[in-house]
């Protein structure tokens, strides 16, 4: 019989209404945790999530909250602490991907790129910094970056690949920063992924070619990499960036 290594523990999964924010949601649960989410937009899509996490004899609840605006982390963080009582994980998932466009180009939307850094840096800092003030010793901060980060590997990604390389840079200095606390910092750098945002973005089969292994990223695959990072096996593993992105950067 599995023994589940994170019962009693509670994990906030930013931007959790879709894609892989939802499947971070279920293998945490799967693993015993409460769970509680955040969506921008469609509060039916994230109540959805609640329902199946629910039917899993999960606790969870969604809650509304804008990463782009960096004053919404702190109430965000103390309303999760009301509902639950506690909050041993935060996964920053919630993101945007703007790509396709070169920097000099006439016609790329420059506030759009802004908006980019402001919900997937702002929006995270915001988070960790709230939850760093909250989070019980072997308490676990884990956010979602990609191979972009250390290598683009193709044209119009520039802020996009600034952005994931930003949060690695800010995980590291804040897993110094909490390590007397015990709680560790880490990233995963998610791969390809057939998921909605990708859509959005554009990310065509072509992109294969620079993979080692030529196939999207399964979702379960790189939630597993959360799992693995939020629980106890992983208490001496800190400030460092967990690849699930098909060799990418090999």
């Amino acid at each position: 019989m599995h023994t589940r290594t994170l019962t009693g523990k509670v994990a906030l999964v930013t931007g959790a209404s879709r894609g892989l924010g939802v499947a971070i949601a279920h293998a945490l649960a799967d693993e015993g945790a409460a769970v509680a989410i955040t969506y921008m937009a469609s509060a039916a899509k994230a109540e959805a999530v609640v329902r199946a996490l629910e039917l899993k004899g999960c606790s969870a609840a969604a809650f509304k909250a804008d990463q782009g605006d960096p004053t919404q982390a702190t109430p965000l963080i103390q309303t999760v602490m009301e509902h639950f009582g506690r909050l041993d994980i935060l996964v920053n998932n919630a993101a945007v991907a703007y790509q396709g466009k070169a920097i000099d180009r006439p016609d790329i939307d420059n506030a759009l790129m802004d908006q980019m850094w402001a919900i997937n840096v702002g929006g995270v800092i915001a988070n960790i910094r709230a939850a760093a003030k909250v989070l019980p010793e072997e308490g676990r901060i884990i956010s979602i970056s990609s191979g972009v980060a250390t290598r683009v590997g193709f044209a119009g990604a520039a802020d996009y690949a600034g952005t994931k390389a930003a949060v690695v840079g800010y995980s590291k200095g804040a897993a110094r920063d909490l390590a007397p606390r015990k709680i560790t910092v880490n990233v995963v750098a998610a791969g390809l992924m057939e998921t909605e945002m990708a859509a959005e973005a554009g990310v065509a089969e072509m992109l294969f070619a620079t993979l080692a292994i030529q196939r999207f990223a399964r979702l379960e695959e790189v939630a597993a990499g959360v799992v693995f990072l939020a629980s106890p096996v992983a208490s001496y593993i800190t400030g460092t960036v967990l690849n699930v992105e098909g060799g990418y950067s090999a």
